[in-house]
């Protein structure tokens, strides 16, 4: 495709997404577009009532779960409870610079909550998707460093812009070994990434201080959350490879039409990316499934 619009987006009949983070901003949308096509769409929240209120305002087949991806007990009783085939899981939901804080199981909650939280859904979730799993990530992953002796900050000094750098890097190297390893497997399914450009979401409008001049400066480059939540519905479902990664195709890709866009060195690193992913493992307790194939 060389243009995608809301309007393009063709039925979706009998198939079921999941959308974390789907209570406001790039996710809510994504989950709004993706019921009035027809999809059946499992908003997975931390604050049922905020997604409950945020279901009422949709139309469609929308169910809502809770999922608190900055504890691993809940991400574990989420998918434990989700019996049904998942045709698209959409990994969105995100915490972008906050004081230092711990998850419930002891991690960086950027970490926490953008990787490792996400990484163990896809592992628990894996045996039973059948079409794609969408990772959004942020091109704040180009200054990102995946620190693997100090991943959740507990030697080094605590920079919330350096580790919500780490923390969308490693959503594109999720990305690429989660791929690696379902084409190694033989499954049809495929991983890809997405990211809105500079949207206006709340994780912007919450931003305090010189951030929030500096994203006052590059109005001109903001764009709406529905234009944010295009590349995260091209990633979904356009006719891309496996581990593509989609974003705005205008300046600095801040805004425009989604297509697929380039990643930092760093997100290029295999050796790297298979690494972060045994930490992973060993820091959830999950694994990517043995036998994995597709849902028919």
């Amino acid at each position: 495709m060389t243009t995608f619009t809301l309007a393009q987006i063709p039925a979706q009949s009998g198939r079921t997404v999941v959308v974390t983070g789907a209570t406001s901003g790039i996710g809510r949308v994504t989950a709004e577009v993706l019921a009035a096509r027809g999809a059946r769409v499992v908003l997975a929240v931390r604050d049922v009532d905020r997604g409950r209120a945020a279901a009422r305002a949709m139309a469609g087949d929308v169910a809502v779960r809770r999922l608190d991806l900055a504890d691993l007990a809940s991400v574990r009783a989420f998918a434990a409870d989700l019996a049904e085939p998942v045709d698209v899981l959409v990994n969105n939901a995100g915490v972008m610079v906050p004081p230092l804080t711990r998850t419930a199981d002891g991690f960086e909650l950027q970490l926490g909550t953008n990787h490792l939280g996400h990484f163990a859904l896809t592992n628990l979730l894996l045996p039973r998707v059948r079409g794609r799993v969408v990772t959004v990530s942020s091109s704040g992953h180009r200054f990102g460093a995946v620190d693997l002796e100090d991943l959740n900050w507990e030697r080094r000094r605590y920079r919330p812009m350096a580790a919500y750098g780490q923390s969308k890097l490693a959503n594109l190297l999720f990305t690429a070994e989660l791929q690696r390893r379902l084409a190694a497997a033989g499954s049809p399914v495929v991983a890809v990434a997405a990211h809105p450009g500079m949207a206006a979401t709340h994780l912007l409008s919450e931003r305090r201080g010189v951030q929030r001049l500096l994203l006052r400066l590059a109005g001109p480059l903001v764009q709406s959350a529905e234009d944010g939540a295009l590349p995260t519905l091209y990633a979904a479902l356009a006719d891309v490879p496996g581990g593509s990664y989609a974003g705005p195709s205008g300046f600095l890709e801040g805004r425009g039409a989604p297509t697929l866009v380039g990643r930092s060195a760093r997100a290029r690193d295999v050796a790297v990316a298979r690494r972060l992913w045994d930490v992973s493992e060993s820091l959830t307790g999950t694994a990517f499934p043995a036998g994995v194939v597709a849902v028919p």
